[in-house]
């Protein structure tokens, strides 16, 4: 059979064609395996490299440059980042050193150790302990600076010590000072003696059994549920050992009984004696009298109820209204009575009477005065005042 030339080059062409494209798809297929088979490799052996950083059951530590260990810590699991200075940790448990010894015993649910050592976190259900003094710290994060000496706390942040408990938002323990500063909404309560401290930074020195709070505080005494007395000041510290109060400026303590404030802006609270002192100015304002007592210094004695008071002392009473002024006095808060000795002036206003003289001792509230002289060389001088219907009486 004879085949047409024109038909016979179509054909051909064709088929070449035909051919062509096979060759071509079959390269693409053969690229497309290499490539997959590639990137299979690859991931295997990232893999592999992962499975390389990661250790099941392990202990890590780290030291210092002078061959001190810094911490050590041992986990279920720890997975290293690839150029192995950082850390994930599960479960972590163990001991933070300083200057070659244990200070901190610490877990957490994880953890991570950053810059190959230098800084460590832990998070969730925190457990420090204060091997010094046996401060316990609980909360939902910690960090571990052991460059600066410095491990904080914070998160639902909670201190337990045989001394006091202690709540804030942070806490911050330096090992070297044998301090803790807790910071934010503090609320510290003292067992013994049984006060509740709160301010807005407390420090907490453990061994000398101290509490003091730089900012404005507020120190209340309880009995049972019960609050008795509440003190306040822009500054105040706690002697826990010895059971005495200090505030400074603006300082005031409200008393129950007897009912009462003191005002000065340094006061002693001795707790133990109940004796309320202060070396600089004082008032003393009786709730229920409606007494003010004034002076350059002054002591209270709780029990028996007496207060000491010496120095430019003006004693004010509004019922029934008088003045009583003199260098020094001792005032009988409950029954008001007084004795005062040096420049005394009493003045009332119904009757009224003026009173000059060296002593005296009397009763505000009988207004029973006696004024007691010193011979002609501190005459005693009385003076009644003429009432407003024109009688009246002399010296």
């Amino acid at each position: 059979m004879k085949v047409d030339k024109k038909i016979f080059l179509k054909l051909f062409s064709i088929c070449l064609l035909c051919g062509t494209l096979a060759c071509e798809s079959e390269g693409r297929t053969a690229k497309k395996l290499a490539e997959d088979s590639r990137l299979a490799q690859e991931k295997a052996l990232a893999k592999e490299s992962d499975s390389n950083l990661t250790f099941n059951d392990v202990t890590l530590d780290k030291v210092n440059d002078a061959g001190r260990p810094l911490w050590k810590i041992k986990a279920k699991q720890a997975v290293y980042s690839n150029d192995k200075k950082d850390a994930k940790v599960q479960n972590p448990i163990g001991d933070l050193f300083q200057d070659g010894k244990v200070v901190y015993q610490v877990s957490g649910l994880t953890g991570e150790i950053k810059e190959d050592g230098k800084q460590m976190f832990l998070r969730g259900q925190i457990v420090a302990t204060d091997m010094q003094n046996g401060v316990v710290l609980r909360g939902n994060e910690l960090e571990w600076r052991p460059d600066e000496d410095l491990l904080i706390v914070r998160n639902q942040l909670t201190g337990t010590h045989k001394q006091a408990q202690a709540s804030a938002q942070e806490a911050r323990a330096f090992s070297r000072a044998n301090r803790i500063e807790f910071m934010g909404q503090v609320v510290a309560k003292a067992i013994d003696p049984p006060l509740i401290m709160k301010t807005e930074k407390l420090f907490w020195q453990v061994q000398e059994q101290k509490m003091f709070s730089d900012r404005f505080v507020q120190i209340d005494r309880y009995n049972g549920q019960n609050i008795t007395d509440r003190a306040t000041g822009d500054r105040g510290d706690v002697d826990l050992k010895n059971k005495i109060a200090k505030l400074g400026k603006n300082g005031q303590i409200t008393f129950t009984e007897p009912p009462m404030q003191i005002v000065s802006n340094a006061i002693i609270w001795n707790l133990n004696t109940k004796i309320v002192s202060s070396t600089q100015p004082v008032t003393i304002y009786q709730r229920k009298q409606q007494i003010t007592l004034i002076a350059n210094q002054g002591r209270v004695e709780l029990t028996p109820q007496i207060a000491y008071l010496v120095g430019g002392v003006q004693g004010t009473g509004q019922k029934p209204p008088s003045n009583l002024r003199t260098d020094q006095m001792t005032w009988y808060l409950e029954t008001q009575k007084f004795a005062a000795i040096g420049n005394v002036f009493y003045q009332q206003n119904d009757p009224p009477l003026t009173l000059n003289g060296p002593q005296a001792f009397g009763e505000l509230k009988e207004q029973k005065i006696v004024i007691t002289g010193n011979g002609d060389k501190a005459p005693v001088v009385t003076q009644i005042v003429p009432n407003s219907k024109g009688k009246g009486a002399g010296e």
